[in-house]
């Protein structure tokens, strides 16, 4: 597919704020995609880590061939324990800040999840032919689940069932000590000891553990054998039937299915222990004949315990992109003020010919009829063939009807409309409350879903640190204004408020580099305040607009915060537009303090203990 055909293709997204960037970052590989449908991954791209420096040229080189697509949010899966901000791989001497890379990326959302927390929480949406079973055994539905899976590492994590789902653990399990099972093991163990005094579970059961484990086998057997990798050892064994290669494979799978044991007994996971990572999968079927499950088993008093208790392999392609979608799409719901689908639907409609856009036009103005009725009836009230009603399904990302309706059935629930409702004469004071609060609520989860998150990083990087904030605005902006001259001087911000014409024309003349204006206006035209921004611009200081991105005053500011609002100002009482400036600087406030941490005084910086947003 080229280059121009590409964007067009995520512009037709089950998802109203566009495709979404997934990851699942290992010590070895990285694996990326865009997804534009619930269980829909395009683009499927597998990069090596090595080629790359740290994380943010890794991105940069995915990216590369998707300049034209706007993307507001991601998640990604790293093999790494995750605790806060700030991210230093184990495996990979890479570390980084999610809040930076986010900021580098230009996204809204950026979540980073543990690699087998993402796993366990895809697990529970896994059909049949998803998963390879090894050994009898019945799930019971509802029950506890566990996740391991050898790589670079050793991944462990299991899921809880609660009344909502599952909730995942973020376990470190396989840094548990190492037990061996046998002599055979024991001397591995020994062998493994000359290099470390503590080993565990992952310093054996994973790709360099394997490696491991051959060459103490091979000093066991008096075998003079080179060191081979782990790909290696694997085709010595599937494909030559080396003798070394294939004790080391069934040493390595009876010590997984020791470890496996060990976490479905410590879980009570009668629901099934699943085991991923990028080994096991590529056994195929040799793996189903291992000693893996008969070791599994061998646990004394507790071995008809476990001969109940499944377990299977994950055969599905990059299984953990499902994980970190669902865990993605959990954080995103209910933050549209819109239905998102159907707001999609709108979007897409122009793009559609003639005669999907009828079956749009049917979904919009009837929706709960659409989702009660067969496709010929559908079909038959859209004026159209039951085809392009499966054609039109396929433009929005779904496989077909029933996918569809899945989906849009769910969205047509708990969402707040985007809506404004006039107020009238012959409302009560009930009626008219409720409007005017519906009204604005709408308005600012419109407002949300709109911001330009790269605007408003400029803007906090600016007021942080500028010498001196001075704030101009005439009017009702004042009120605003007022509002950010009061917080940023409390941060210990010289801040100053300017709110007659002569007077910010005359302040504006005695600024300089390093200095910072943020003009308020509706309307962004008010002459007086446009030649004072050419003034304090000419001075060498930024200018952050607070207004209507067409106007004026946006094109003149170094950087514009967009309040794009319809409302009338010149004839009535701004009030809505008043709402979202103080939002916006109510934004910059919580930057401001975040932005505070990360300097070498953020211990003692003052600013945190002001905002009440962040933890404590």
């Amino acid at each position: 597919m080229s280059s121009q055909q590409e964007p067009e293709k995520f512009a037709r997204t089950a998802f109203a704020d566009g495709p979404r960037l997934l990851a699942d970052i290992g010590a070895t590989h990285a694996r990326f995609a865009l997804q534009t449908a619930p269980g829909v991954f395009r683009s499927v791209q597998v990069l090596r880590c090595d080629d790359f420096e740290g994380i943010v040229p890794l991105l940069r080189h995915y990216l590369a061939d998707h300049e034209d697509v706007r993307l507001n949010h991601g998640a990604f899966a790293v093999a790494n324990p995750i605790n806060g901000d700030y991210v230093r791989m184990t495996n990979r001497a890479w570390e980084f800040s999610t809040d930076a890379v986010r900021r580098e990326l230009g996204l809204s959302t950026l979540l980073i999840v543990n690699d087998f927390t993402a796993l366990a929480t895809a697990l529970p949406g896994f059909a049949k032919d998803d998963l390879m079973q090894v050994g009898p055994g019945t799930k019971v539905e509802g029950a506890v689940i566990g996740v391991l899976g050898p790589g670079t590492g050793l991944g462990v994590s299991g899921g809880i069932p609660t009344a909502d789902g599952f909730v995942t653990l973020g376990s470190e399990g396989g840094h548990v000590n190492f037990a061996p099972a046998d002599e055979r093991e024991f001397a591995i163990l020994q062998y493994a000891w000359r290099e470390w005094p503590h080993v565990s579970n992952e310093r054996l059961i994973s790709g360099p553990g394997m490696e491991v484990i051959y060459r103490a086998l091979a000093q066991r057997n008096g075998i003079d054998a080179e060191a081979r990798s782990a790909a290696a050892i694997v085709a010595g064994a599937l494909d030559a039937d080396d003798p070394l290669c294939l004790e080391t494979l069934e040493c390595f799978c009876g010590m997984l299915g020791g470890a496996a044991a060990n976490l479905a007994v410590t879980l009570g996971a009668f629901g099934g222990i699943f085991i991923g990572g990028g080994i096991v999968p590529r056994l195929g079927e040799w793996f189903a004949r291992s000693p893996f499950r008969t070791r599994f088993e061998a646990k004394g008093r507790f071995s008809d315990y476990l001969a109940d208790i499944p377990t299977y392999v994950i055969v599905t392609p990059n299984p953990a992109f499902h994980g970190v979608a669902t865990i993605l799409a959990e954080h995103l719901r209910g933050r549209s003020g819109a239905n998102t689908l159907m707001e999609r639907i709108g979007q897409l409609r122009q793009e559609l010919s003639p005669a999907e856009a009828r079956v749009a036009t049917l979904v919009l103005e009837h929706p709960r009829t659409v989702l009660n009725e067969p496709i010929a009836e559908i079909a038959r009230l859209a004026d159209v063939s039951q085809p392009t009603v499966i054609r039109f399904c396929r433009s929005l990302g779904f496989q077909g009807l029933a996918e569809f309706k899945l989906k849009f059935a769910s969205s047509l629930t708990g969402a707040i409309p985007v809506r404004h409702s006039q107020v009238r004469m012959s409302d009560s004071t009930h009626d008219l409350s409720a409007k005017v609060i519906d009204n604005t609520v709408s308005a600012i989860l419109r407002f949300r879903d709109q911001l330009d998150v790269r605007s408003l990083d400029r803007a906090i990087e600016l007021v942080s640190r500028a010498r001196r904030v001075e704030f101009y605005a005439l009017g009702n902006s004042r009120a605003v204004a007022l509002d950010g001259q009061h917080k940023f001087f409390r941060f210990k911000i010289p801040t100053a408020l300017y709110g007659d014409a002569h007077l910010f024309t005359l302040a504006a003349g005695l600024l300089g580099p390093g200095d910072v204006v943020i003009a308020v206006s509706n309307s962004g035209g008010l002459p007086e305040l446009l030649q004072a921004v050419d003034i304090a611009r000419a001075a060498g200081a930024d200018v952050i607009a607070i207004s209507n991105s067409q106007s004026p005053l946006a094109r003149k500011a170094s950087v514009c915060l967009a309040v794009d609002h319809s409302e009338d100002s010149t004839s009535f009482l701004s009030m809505i537009s008043r709402i979202l400036q103080l939002l916006l600087i109510d934004i910059m406030a919580v930057g401001i303090s975040v932005d505070g941490q990360h300097g070498p005084d953020a211990g003692h910086d003052p600013r945190r203990l002001l905002i009440s947003h962040l933890d404590s």
